[in-house]
């Protein structure tokens, strides 16, 4: 059975683990109890818990903004817009439980410093092409970055028709 799971399998079980039972779940034997596989399978793809949770950082931070971002790019004439559909449509488990893990452990901190300084990043630049001046684009960036979090953190549900109104206000608050 070893040599069936890969490395990817492992992770996404992690982030699975993770965004349900939060970080106290990133364990080789629960881990593998759930996958039905013993915990040497685990070892073979990594030498220890920090190298999967490095990995499982790793691959946070390309799922929740690189991945985002390309297919923001990729897909829109309205970049802002359509990452605030994504950003705000998405669910959002997986970020409240890294964001929780942040909290005590230094390499999860480190990640999302690092996923936060991008994500502003890329909110700056598209406020900017919408004509936005550099320090007004970097004040409003962090503004609706702060909202994103805000919403990311609470939660609660919101329906998809108050939803959509809400994202529609954000959009024409941050370009006025």
């Amino acid at each position: 059975m070893t040599e069936q799971l890969s490395a990817d399998d492992w992770i996404k079980q992690g982030l699975k683990a993770l965004a349900r039972n939060g970080f106290t779940a990133l364990k080789a034997d629960p881990l593998a109890k759930a996958m039905g596989v013993s915990r040497g399978s685990f070892y073979w793809h990594f030498a220890d818990l920090g190298a999967f949770h490095a990995a499982l950082l790793k691959r946070w931070r390309e799922i929740a903004a690189e991945q985002i971002i390309a297919d923001v790019e990729a897909g829109s004439d309205e970049p802002l817009k359509a990452l605030l559909r994504r950003s705000f449509g998405a669910r959002l488990d997986l970020e409240r439980a890294v964001r929780n893990w942040a909290a005590f452990d230094a390499a999860a901190q480190g990640a999302v410093r690092a996923i936060d300084r991008r994500r502003l990043d890329y909110i700056e630049t598209l406020l900017e092409k919408r004509g936005l001046a550099p320090a007004v684009a970097q004040a409003r960036a962090q503004i609706l970055y702060w909202t994103f979090l805000g919403f990311a953190l609470s939660g609660t549900p919101v329906p998809p028709a108050r939803l959509q109104r809400l994202e529609d206000e954000i959009l024409r608050m941050v370009s006025a």
